[in-house]
């Protein structure tokens, strides 16, 4: 989002106008929990709300709302008890100025009364941008008719650690991948000129998902040249191809210097390298960690100076540290200009949003316009089917209905839960559910006079199980379990209740009984998984990292004694997250992965085991065969990693195989396809202008109709500096009918592979780059060299 030179003029004036008091309070907010009246309820049965005391909380006016999602148990209930709030704050702001409202949106708006769609992971494995942009058009329209102007998503990190309990909420580990899915979801919310007045957010700036054993906010050990080339690639797209709107800090410290105080990275590299010039807000309380966790500052005041001298220009998601800068610059200790900066940051993006009264525009006034309901359901159904993802198959699947004895088995096969990732309608229902039960003493061992809120992310909750699941159902009455969905095309699939999430002692698998349950079955589906969400007895999602990423419970002894069984096998894993698989892999026929598909699971499991559907969905991250091998992720640098030029030499003495279980770009079909440059033109591959364009020609060599991505890497044959064995250049899906051919044209820019070179500059150097064209990284059926010459840009 670029300002107009005659908006940045009146914007520039309006600063001028503000008391000091004003400017502070315009880069602070308070959360809308502040205004509920506890133990009373609103006439429509949902929270009730005193905006009187706005005024007594801000008298100054206010910047920013969080919190949102907590409000109004319904799509009506929310809007107006944010127009009560909106009303409130323009009465006793400056000018009018109105409250910029945010909320999450990376599977839709965080709310109950929301459309929601698979989670980022699960989006990125469609390889279809085009569906991530439509998913995110509806989340506009739906936040923006609940009066919600801010949307605190995508989060642009790479994912490559396993042990990271966020790696669900992002696009996966490749930056080109994150970046062209990163585009398309900030082009959804915010137009393709900008012209929704929605604010997108890009998160977490910097390399918050490459922390330190996989620990929530621990330190990131990158050097710069990565954090520029890798980490912020889609940040750089996502600024100049969709004009992002906003920038997130990271909870993390780099190199010695807090993120949230950081002026290299939030001024130096943002601004000046990357050409951002919108609004940079805060983590929740990642001012507050200067002082508590980094102890980078002594006092309040002077972590507010550490961070808006940085270029961090909002406080999310109160005011604990920024007030205190009224007393700074009154004390001549940080310069009012630097707050002036800031501040006009916050009016510019507001002016946009249509909450600054003077500089109203057509847009805001026209009103908003109600989601469109169906077009989230063809689109979530969409992205649930594309994004499943067949890891094995020995010909086991598809079943065909009826056609034999098929007993389900798997904690995971009829709960419908396990679906929903955090920042989901579901986390956000057993959130207030499980604070309640924990306030109220209904916790085994945990005091309540000493619990805080982020306790609630690592208190195992015994006995809410059944709570949270009732709750799922309410939400989403219409969803199937996977049970139901497999009964709904063969009603006599027949169910046993075998695998825990969590072990228990005193309910032991017994490879007799499960040898009796399956008795006389043609196959066995067991349906496994792991929770992920905020709240409850989750082993992944904000704040709960895992020393050992595989399937929870007893779940791998279960699979491990249904294969001793003899029957053929089937396992379907539900995870956000890449998990150690190897145990299940070798024990089952086939694996089909399903990302946290949402309320659309269920039908899409059920289709594609039967055949209705066939898989096409491709790893948006690695999978380890082992966690010695973690961190692992297809574009290491020549000299580490698995594919090393010196083979076994370099890998590990106790690995029989190096490589990884699944490989980046990784998914299986019930079709088969070739992949050749094509020979009818030459060269097939070649750069011309600074665009690299390769013709390439893709068939279906089997009788059932499919889906596949095709996918272009190249990699640099020799540099001054070290490069990736191989980097994504790009890829596009293709649907062929059985037996058909069809010829794809991928034209890439040649800057996709520029680097910081010695100098400093952004460029590559002349040479020979190896182009390589397949079905992941490492099914590449056709490759060319090709010479480039030197570029800077």
């Amino acid at each position: 989002m670029t300002a107009t030179a005659w908006t940045a003029e009146k914007v520039a004036g309006l600063v001028s106008r503000l008391t000091l008091e004003q400017k502070v309070a315009q880069l602070t907010g308070f959360a809308v929990t502040d205004l509920i009246v506890r133990g009373a309820t609103s006439p429509d049965g949902g929270v009730a709300l005193d905006v009187g005391r706005v005024a007594a909380l801000r008298p100054h006016g206010v910047g920013h709302l969080s919190l949102a999602w907590f409000l109004g148990s319904d799509g009506e209930s929310l809007r107006s008890g944010l127009e009560r709030v909106q009303d409130a704050v323009r009465e006793i702001a400056p000018f009018g100025i109105g409250v910029l409202v945010h909320n999450e949106g990376i599977s839709g708006m965080l709310h109950a009364s929301a459309p929601q769609f698979p989670t980022s992971w699960a989006q990125a494995a469609t390889w279809e941008p085009t569906l991530v942009g439509r998913a995110a058009a509806v989340t506009a329209a739906t936040v923006r008719a609940a009066g919600i102007h801010h949307v605190l998503s995508p989060v642009m990190d790479l994912g490559r650690d396993p042990r990271w309990g966020r790696v669900h909420e992002t696009y996966g580990e490749d930056p080109e991948l994150v970046a062209q899915m990163s585009v398309a979801f900030v082009r959804g919310i915010q137009g393709a000129d900008g012209e929704s007045g929605l604010l997108a957010t890009g998160k977490h700036f910097l390399g918050y998902g490459a922390s330190e054993g996989g620990l929530n906010q621990a330190i990131t050990q990158l050097g710069r040249r990565a954090l520029v080339d890798e980490y912020a690639e889609p940040f750089r797209r996502a600024i100049a191809e969709a004009g992002l709107a906003t920038v997130m800090n990271s909870y993390n410290e780099i190199d010695g210097i807090p993120s949230a105080a950081d002026r290299w990275l939030l001024t130096e590299l943002l601004r000046d390298q990357l050409g951002f010039t919108g609004m940079v807000v805060s983590d929740y309380d990642a001012v507050d960690l200067l002082l508590k966790a980094f102890h980078t500052a002594e006092s309040p005041a002077q972590a507010a100076i550490q961070a808006v001298s940085a270029g961090l220009d909002v406080e999310l998601p109160g005011d604990a540290t920024y007030p205190h800068l009224v007393g700074e610059v009154k004390s001549g200790r940080l310069d009012e200009r630097v707050l002036d900066v800031a501040v006009a940051r916050v009016l510019a993006a507001k002016a946009h949003a249509g909450l600054v009264p003077e500089m109203a525009t057509p847009r805001a006034a026209s009103g908003p316009t109600a989601p469109d309901l169906a077009e989230a359901a063809t689109v979530r159904r969409a992205i649930a089917e594309r994004g499943l993802v067949l890891l094995d198959n020995d010909g086991t699947l598809p079943f065909a209905p009826r056609a034999g004895r098929v007993v389900v088995v798997g904690p995971a096969a009829d709960e419908l839960r396990i679906h929903f990732g955090a920042y989901t309608s579901v986390a956000s229902a057993e959130m207030p559910l499980g604070m309640i039960a924990l306030r109220s003493g209904q916790i085994p061992g945990v005091d309540p006079a000493t619990f805080v809120f982020t306790d609630i992310f690592q208190t195992r909750m015994p006995g809410m199980d059944e709570k949270f699941e009732a709750e799922a159902r309410r939400i989403h009455p219409d969803a199937p379990t996977v049970l139901d969905a497999l009964r709904h095309i063969d009603p006599t699939v027949e169910h046993v209740g075998l695998g825990r999430f969590e072990a228990d002692p005193d309910h032991r698998l017994d490879a007799a009984t499960i040898e009796q349950a399956v008795a006389g079955a043609d196959v066995v589906l067991a349906v496994v998984g792991e929770r992920t969400g905020w709240a409850g007895n989750n082993t992944a999602g904000e704040g709960q990292s895992t020393a050992h990423p595989a399937l929870p419970g007893d779940q791998e002894e279960l699979v491990t004694l249904l294969a001793r069984t003899g029957k053929p096998l089937v396992t379907v894993v539900v995870s956000g997250r890449p998990l150690l698989l190897d145990t299940v892999a070798r024990a089952s026929n086939a694996v089909l992965l399903a990302p946290l598909l949402g309320e659309a699971a269920g039908p899409a499991i059920a289709d594609a085991v039967f055949g209705v559907a066939n898989p096409s969905g491709k790893l948006p991250t690695t999978f380890p065969r082992h966690l010695g091998q973690v961190p692992i992720y297809h574009g290491h640098h020549f000299g580490s990693g698995y594919d090393h030029p010196t083979g076994t030499r370099h890998g590990y003495n106790d690995l029989a195989d190096n490589s990884p279980l699944y490989p980046f770009g990784h998914g299986l079909s019930y079709s088969t396809f070739e992949v050749a440059f094509d020979e009818s033109v030459e060269p097939a591959v070649k750069e011309t202008a600074g665009i690299i364009r390769a013709r390439i020609v893709v068939t279906n060599t089997s009788d059932v109709d499919g889906e596949t991505v095709l996918q272009l890497y190249a990699r640099d044959e020799a540099a001054t500096v070290v490069r990736p064995v191989r980097r994504l250049l790009g890829f596009t899906r293709l649907a062929l009918p059985a037996g058909a051919s069809t010829t794809a044209l991928l034209e890439v820019p040649a800057e996709r592979l520029f680097y910081t070179m010695p100098d400093g500059s952004h460029g590559i150097e002349a040479g020979a780059v190896t182009v390589l064209a397949g079905l992941s990284s490492a099914d590449i059926r056709c490759t060319t060299t090709i010479n480039l010459s030197a570029a800077t840009g």
